[in-house]
């Protein structure tokens, strides 16, 4: 076989862009970094250049780039049992449910398989369907749940907009305890009253389950407020409503707990997790289900299924992701390093003007920019990108950091494996870079 010689970076975007197709953005504007390698906290490009990656990608890579570890356990795999119908037993399958069933919540037991985070989303929809005989499904405006017909319906944020022809019947959004337009809904008791009075008007006896984000992740790193989570519960408990917890982004230890709903003493009916399920070195999915609920489809069939629904080398990923996790005690350093993302964040806004909101959950962080502390107007609009924040994500690559830039935030979830000297490193171009939104400001 003739040796392939490597391309540079402008042959690997000028090919990726003319025979691929880019998501979320028209293809004109994509401007991808022609990416070599990663290890760690770190990626590189083709030509060298090194970036902290301070948001683990999709916020999925949560044990690091490039664990051996991980790619061992995926090789070994491939040489034993590449695939196998997901009709089959086979032993990853059974070890990872097995170690999944002492970690899920409560007396969350049975696993249904995936492909990722948006299939384990309609699936669970599926199965509080079936098992509820309801159909119709409440979801927040404020969420993120996947980009199937299914869950991008369910999404709320403006990515569902384009999708809406026509729309899937039979979902109802719902406002998020957070400060917007609406006063007072940052308060646990008025998003509660809100929720109860949309419940009273679908008609509770219609809605078969509530999904949400534990912590909403891309719209926006949203901590439910005090009572909040709980107040759902009792509101789902007292009309026969299931609970379904989105734990995809915040899952995996990436708030300082195995999942979010563990701060809360709270047990969801149905709970979706992918991404840190293999830190995003394969593509799974997971839906962990309640035994009750489970039982329901003993005699009952469960009409769904996937082609790579269990695949092994993704089985054999978690497994080895979540040893990682356990080895190199990554949800406890999530949780050790809360209190120092927190005082960076709160640095950066008693320094710079643009900062008008933090927040962070273990290594789930935002930085939120306003035009005006007084009005908290954001310093880019709703559903908009402007130029201030163009030029803000186009510094902080330059200086080497990459993160999201949503709106008018900047996110800040690195990988749990982040050590607090490299926080350091991340906060310092945050801090270096935000004089280009202070000038926005007035």
């Amino acid at each position: 076989m003739s040796e392939v010689q490597p391309l540079s970076a402008a042959e690997i975007v000028e090919k990726s862009k003319r025979y691929t197709l880019y998501d979320w953005q028209a293809q004109s504007k994509a401007s991808p970094i022609a990416v070599d390698r990663a290890e760690g906290v770190y990626f590189w490009d083709v030509e060298g250049t090194r970036y902290l990656d301070f948001n683990s990608q999709l916020m999925g890579v949560n044990i690091g780039h490039g664990d051996k570890r991980v790619a061992d356990a995926i090789a070994r795999q491939a040489e034993k049992l590449p695939y196998i119908s997901p009709f089959m037993a086979y032993e990853t399958r059974a070890r990872l449910g097995e170690k999944l069933a002492t970690l899920w919540p409560g007396d969350l037991e049975k696993t249904f398989f995936t492909l990722g985070g948006a299939e384990a989303n309609e699936n669970a929809i599926r199965i509080a369907k079936a098992f509820t005989g309801r159909q119709k499904i409440l979801a927040r405006y404020r969420s993120y749940h996947g980009a199937t017909y299914a869950t991008i319906n369910l999404t709320g944020d403006p990515r569902r907009w384009a999708n809406e022809n026509p729309p899937m019947p039979g979902i109802v959004h719902v406002l998020d305890p957070y400060r917007g337009t609406v006063r007072g809904m940052e308060d646990a008791a008025t998003a509660l009253a809100t929720l109860e009075e949309t419940i009273e008007l679908e008609g509770p006896q219609t809605i078969a389950a509530f999904i949400l984000e534990t912590v909403t992740g891309t719209n926006g790193i949203l901590i439910p407020p005090d009572g909040y989570l709980g107040g759902v519960r009792e509101l789902c408990d007292r009309h026969g409503i299931l609970f379904i917890a989105d734990e995809i982004m915040c899952g995996f230890g990436r708030t300082g707990e195995w999942f979010a709903v563990n701060h809360y003493d709270l047990v969801p009916d149905l709970m979706t997790a992918a991404k840190g399920l293999t830190s995003s070195y394969l593509p799974l999915g997971a839906v962990a289900i309640k035994p009750e609920i489970a039982a329901h489809f003993e005699e009952n069939v469960f009409y769904g299924g996937l082609t790579y629904n269990s695949h092994p080398l993704s089985c054999a990923a978690a497994i080895a992701a979540i040893q990682v996790l356990e080895e190199d005690d990554l949800v406890g350093n999530a949780k050790r390093l809360d209190p120092v993302m927190r005082r960076h964040h709160e640095e950066l806004m008693a320094k710079h003007p643009s900062v008008g909101r933090v927040r962070n959950i273990g290594l789930f962080g935002i930085v939120e920019l306003v035009k005006n502390r007084d009005t908290m107007e954001p310093l880019s609009p709703f559903n908009v990108v402007n130029e201030t924040m163009q030029a803000v994500n186009k510094a902080l690559l330059e200086r080497g950091l990459f993160t999201m830039i949503r709106f008018n935030g900047i996110m800040t979830n690195p990988p749990l494996c982040v050590t607090e000297e490299q926080l350091d490193d991340g906060f310092a171009i945050v801090d270096d870079v935000l004089d280009i939104a202070d000038a926005a400001t007035g």
